[in-house]
């Protein structure tokens, strides 16, 4: 395959700013699951504590194909007491995607994360969430990000970041608050435009940094 069609992208957000849910979106815009498919919600959540309390405890990854690109989604632990792994998930992306609530604005429980991936120098998509809400004030939730990436010492061309405006829970994407359309396109477009194909040479020998390990008893 070829690596410019590739791109590795973590996801950063606060509890309940409605990660897993975009997450599931993603996967079924992207014509992954067949029309007469049941899929679950939370399907990146596969340890039942997760499930019940909507938390990332263990990183996951899954990938979907878009347009002939494969893009991998890493799944992030929020809570600074996952920090080590944090990092080894990080050092797996080549660029992320900031998830804010459009009422709340960013939390402190994404700035941990956020400094990581600002410390890699990680090209960084916001997208504003939940722009349906009656409260939303998503121009306002945008202004916040902003400082706080001044507050955590963003590089320039960092701060010159995209952003995506998006309903998850209904199920579009938008390059305007205002947008409506029922579709992950605007996002998926963004992904592949923004964030950069993963480097290295496919013919040099073998290197390998393991970050996540999974085993099933079958």
């Amino acid at each position: 395959m070829d690596q410019n069609t590739i791109r590795n992208v973590a996801i950063i957000a606060h509890v309940d700013h409605g990660k897993t849910t975009l997450v599931d979106q993603m996967f079924k815009h992207s014509g992954m699951f067949r029309a007469n498919e049941h899929v679950a919600e939370r399907f990146m959540d596969s340890i039942d504590l997760e499930r019940e309390r909507g938390i990332t405890i263990a990183s996951k990854n899954a990938s979907f194909h878009y347009k002939g690109f494969r893009i991998n989604i890493i799944d992030t632990p929020g809570h600074a007491d996952f920090g080590g792994q944090v990092e080894r998930v990080l050092r797996m992306a080549d660029g992320a995607l900031l998830l804010v609530d459009a009422q709340e604005g960013p939390m402190p429980q994404t700035y941990f994360v956020l400094k990581k991936s600002l410390a890699l120098e990680l090209p960084i998509i916001v997208v504003i969430n939940k722009i349906d809400k009656p409260a939303a004030r998503p121009e306002w939730a945008v202004d916040q990000v902003f400082d706080l990436f001044v507050k955590l010492k963003a590089p320039d061309h960092i701060l010159d970041f995209p952003v995506i405006f998006a309903s998850a829970k209904q199920g579009y994407t938008s390059l305007e608050a205002g947008g409506r359309e029922l579709s992950m396109e605007p996002l998926f477009e963004k992904i592949i435009s923004h964030i950069p194909a993963p480097v290295g040479d496919p013919n040099a020998p073998l290197q390998m940094l393991v970050s996540s390990i999974e085993y099933s008893p079958y």
